[in-house]
């Protein structure tokens, strides 16, 4: 139906601007007539474009993308001579000027100012404004200051909005084409436990992850472990000392990590150890079936661990680690080779990729392969055989430069065109103690990652027995809240930061109720969900009330609940393109105390005072608590926490 319309629309406006095509009379009068039919017609069929956009759809709308496109229209029908002119427009920050605005004029007025036309941004605007096309969006537009065009939408559309929202469910926004995304994160090491570095790689690649995937995107999930090297030779060596009929009987090894200190000791100081220990690197890579049997054994052991933390976090990952790509690793050194990229330095293969200082070692003075191979392979089979349009890797700031020399050499072979394909780095700080300084055990070793989840459950329990709920909770229920609160804070502590930057772990922060934490949100969404329970209304009853109730927007905390709830789609919008989940995290925290202005202002139920029954229910506003939630929840979804409905 859209493109049907969309198609119509553009034969029509490519009529209007070819006039000889027309077949017209030479007779002025036929012309004008002629040109007042088209556009007669030019403006049914925008109509008709508008009515099918805000009726047919259940997707969505992204309003300042709508705004945009509208003024974008009318900013080439003002400047028609002006090549790619700014669009800027936002929400305004003040109620008082309007909902949203429109800066462009300033720009445009310094864009032909450049090239020696004077002209006042304030007429800009004017001649901006004149031209903004028929809408089914905008009540009215004013000028302000130096040429802002401050916009006030149309109150019955908004609440349409809503309405849509209420009987379809949080929709995405509809895709131009579904992408093929492939994200890289977690990638522990084999053989070591996990610590508190591979937090945040976790948690907020699997926040990316849950983004694409609710906008429909085709997401493929990787974990690049590091299962293959050099360390397996010193594992494989101790193991047929530790356990030598490991072939026929599974060794117990319950403590991979001491494990790995034991021989990591024995290689240091043990020659014929370390001697034996390179020989079972050769067997391994020879594919020997004894050797693979205990390197499969250690990944084994490791994968248990691993899955016990992606089992707390609710992380679902597919491993696909180094050895996966040792077998292409070849082919891309003979690639890159044949183009003739390779050069020798002291018994290395390096590459050099422009705009570079430091080279890829692609293979070693001993013939062996690198990280820098492995990744080069890996991101080869990405783009060719999985076919991705977007390949982000969720890596510390530190493997900035590292990614970038990668890319670059990739670019450079002709793998793949950065305007075409999207691969990126999305680096992250580290995380640090509350002395500012990297997160450590009283010890100084690095905190396992399995001791924080179980003192944030420990902590979490301590918090809702403090606020009595044990009192109150069954013990299913005190254990579910229990792990929401834990597990949502850890999560919620990260990502609410923004992720370039370093952040400072604290629990007593992240359990605080007050201010932006998740707890404060958990709590908060709990109060929501159970108005209408308290008020005895069933889902049944909401979605009846959505299906026949308008959704009134007069007073003032209604509408700026309604248009902050309406914002989501814009929201998701900007992570998509700078991968800033704090933004997300904002977001939900001003929807939460918009919504309790909303609340102490605006009456949702109204109960006789001596009996405390309910006299009065105000169905829109009830209506409003429920899209709350239900924007609230595909939040936390995207997010990762799982809210609980008893809290």
């Amino acid at each position: 139906c859209t493109l049907y319309l969309n198609q119509c629309f553009r034969r029509e406006l490519e009529s209007l601007k070819n006039p000889q095509g027309l077949g017209l009379s030479s007779h002025l009068d036929g012309l004008r007539e002629e040109n007042a039919k088209l556009k007669y017609r030019l403006n049914v069929l925008k109509r008709s474009l508008q009515e099918e956009r805000s009726q047919c759809s259940k997707t969505m709308m992204n309003i300042n993308q709508r705004l945009q496109e509208i003024f974008g229209e009318a900013i080439r029908e003002a400047c028609p001579d002006l090549e790619n002119p700014p669009l800027a427009v936002t929400p305004n920050q003040q109620a008082k000027f309007g909902d949203y605005q429109c800066n462009s004029a300033m720009a445009m007025a310094q864009m032909m100012k450049s090239k020696g036309l004077k002209v006042n941004p304030r007429q800009i605007a004017e001649n901006i404004q004149q031209n903004i096309p028929d809408n089914e969006l905008i009540e009215k537009t004013e000028i302000a200051g130096p040429g802002f065009i401050n916009v006030h939408l149309k109150r019955s559309f908004v609440s349409k909005l809503l309405t849509n929202l209420l009987l379809n469910g949080v929709q995405p926004p509809s895709l131009e084409s579904k992408k093929k995304v492939v994200v890289d994160f977690s990638s522990p090491n084999i053989a070591k436990e996990m610590h508190v570095g591979h937090l945040r790689s976790t948690i907020i690649g699997d926040s990316m992850c849950r983004l694409f995937e609710f906008l429909g995107y085709d997401v493929l999930r990787l974990n690049h472990v590091g299962d293959w090297g050099t360390q397996f030779g010193m594992l494989i060596a101790h193991l047929q000392d530790k356990f030598p009929n490991y072939l026929t009987v599974s060794p117990p090894i319950g403590d991979l990590q001491a494990f790995y200190k034991e021989s990591k000791k024995r290689f240091d100081e043990e020659e014929d150890f370390k001697k034996r220990a390179y020989q079972c690197v050769v067997k391994l890579q020879s594919k020997d079936p004894a050797f693979i049997k205990g390197w499969n054994l250690i990944c084994d052991v490791s994968r248990n661990e691993f899955q016990k933390v992606y089992n707390c976090l609710d992380i679902q990952i597919i491993e696909r680690g180094e050895s996966f790509y040792q077998e292409k690793m070849t082919a891309v050194v003979k690639e890159f080779e044949a183009k003739g990229l390779v050069e020798m330095d002291e018994g290395r293969k390096i590459v050099f990729a422009p705009g570079q200082q430091i080279p890829l070692t692609v293979v070693k003075s001993d013939g062996g392969y690198t990280y820098d191979t492995s990744d080069l392979a890996a991101l080869r089979h990405r783009l060719f055989d999985e076919k991705a349009d977007i390949i982000i890797y969720v890596t510390d700031s530190g493997q900035g430069t590292h990614f970038q020399v990668v890319f670059a050499a990739a670019q450079m072979i002709g793998w793949y065109d950065p305007n075409v394909t999207r691969v990126e780095h999305a680096g992250f700080g580290v995380v640090l103690g509350e002395d500012k300084k990297k997160f450590k055990t009283r010890s100084g070793d690095t905190v396992r990652l399995m001791d924080l989840l179980d003192e944030g459950l420990k902590r979490s329990m301590e918090k809702l027995k403090e606020k009595d709920r044990d009192k109150v909770l069954s013990t299913e229920d005190l254990t579910k809240a229990q792990r929401s609160v834990a597990f949502g804070c850890i999560k919620y502590a990260d990502l609410s930061h923004n992720r370039i930057n370093d952040y400072v772990f604290s629990f007593d922060k992240m359990l605080d109720d007050r201010g932006n934490t998740a707890a404060y949100l958990l709590y908060a969404f709990t109060r929501i969900r159970s108005i209408a329970r308290l008020a005895n209304i069933d889902e049944a009853a909401l979605r009846k009330a959505a299906e026949t109730t308008e959704v009134l927007l007069e007073h003032d905390k209604e509408w700026k609940l309604g248009k902050c709830l309406l914002r989501f789609p814009e929201i998701l919008q900007k992570i998509l393109d700078d991968l800033l989940l704090h933004t997300l995290c904002d977001y939900l925290y001003e929807l939460a105390t918009t919504f309790t202005e909303f609340y102490d202002s605006c009456y949702c139920i109204e109960k006789d005072r001596q009996t405390g029954e309910v006299v009065k229910v105000n169905m829109w506003r009830m209506l409003l608590c429920d899209a709350t939630a239900a924007i609230m929840a595909k939040g936390f979804d995207i997010l990762g926490i799982n809210p609980v409905s008893r809290m």
